[in-house]
């Protein structure tokens, strides 16, 4: 094993998180995931390329691991993981909870994505991965992952302006 790829996998560790979470859509399940892809990982570093990615290697675990064991579990719940203790006093209540509210509209648009559209989506956009390397994550052509990021962008987009729609009119009304 090269001495430090433990501790490069424990620097990644919530990024890992980040991703197990937007594929499960729960965070037992995320810690499930990441740990199992840890362990798988760990016993076999001769897989891991030198000169490659780790991130995008120990994604592409998470993705399989997700594919072969949890995708048949899928739930729709959606958790709060807003924290009081972090909030601060003298923090502008309202907008504090306005900014939490579009937080979490955004999530449940994210989380109601199909999958494919939704890893695509946070490999990209919130890891900052490469079409190149989220296509060797998800063992996909690249031109899949433009199309599937362009249909969740557009989704996304269609849902906030429509939401925004209705809110607007909803206030006209009263």
């Amino acid at each position: 094993m090269p001495p430090d790829i433990g501790d490069q996998i424990v620097d990644l560790l919530p990024r890992l998180r980040a991703f197990a979470l937007s594929l499960t859509r729960g965070p037992a399940d995320a810690d499930d995931v990441v740990q199992a892809a840890c362990e798988r990982a760990l016993r076999a570093p001769e897989k891991f390329a030198p000169g490659t990615r780790l991130d995008a290697w120990m994604m592409r675990i998470i993705h399989n691991l997700w594919i072969d064991v949890y995708r048949k579990r899928r739930r729709e719940t959606l958790e709060d993981t807003t924290d009081p203790i972090n909030d601060r006093p003298g923090d502008d209540g309202r907008a504090l909870v306005e900014s939490r509210s579009e937080l979490a509209r955004t999530w449940r648009l994210v989380s109601a994505l199909p999958e494919e559209q939704r890893s695509v989506l946070t490999l990209v956009c919130v890891e900052g991965l490469s079409y190149r390397d989220t296509a060797d994550v998800l063992d996909i052509p690249v031109g899949t992952v433009m199309s599937r990021l362009a249909r969740a962008r557009l989704r996304l987009a269609d849902e906030l302006s429509q939401t925004d729609i209705s809110a607007t009119r909803t206030a006209e009304r009263q």
